[in-house]
């Protein structure tokens, strides 16, 4: 008969934490990306990081959820009222490496703030097509 000791039984209950947290983040990332109006993207932190995130587009914003996380609720919210796209470049230097492969880094303005979202081209398009479909601007409420 095997005898469990106090630390070993303490290291499995460390495991299987570790994997039910890895298991329950790979859940939410699949229910996400199966919904409509979803993608992944990278955004710069306002302390000069990149961050993966799940963009998920609502009426007048866009979510920007952690990729790494098990919370529902959004890092960041875009709202679309105010952003405008400056334009989109290939990523420098320094970004190749903490970006995905095949990302672009748009460059967006909102208040006169920059903001940096990476993502793939063909995101980018859905992207520029939803910001550029929203209400004229005015004195509309959503």
């Amino acid at each position: 008969m095997i005898e469990i000791t106090a630390p070993v039984l303490i290291a499995l209950l460390v495991c299987a934490g570790i994997v039910a947290f890895f298991g329950a983040m790979a859940v939410r990332r699949y229910q996400l990306r199966r919904t409509l109006g979803t993608f992944d993207a990278s955004i710069k932190t306002p302390k000069g990081r990149w961050m993966l995130v799940i963009g998920r587009y609502g009426r007048a914003h866009v979510d920007l959820l952690r990729f790494f996380s098990i919370s529902p609720q959004p890092r960041f919210m875009l709202e679309r009222r105010g952003l405008d796209i400056s334009g989109w470049r290939q990523p420098n230097d320094q970004e190749v490496g903490q970006l995905p492969p095949g990302f672009i880094v748009v460059q967006l303005t909102r208040d006169g703030q920059e903001l940096l979202l990476a993502m793939d081209y063909r995101d980018y398009t859905g992207f520029s097509a939803w910001l550029e479909a929203g209400p004229i601007a005015g004195n509309w409420h959503i």
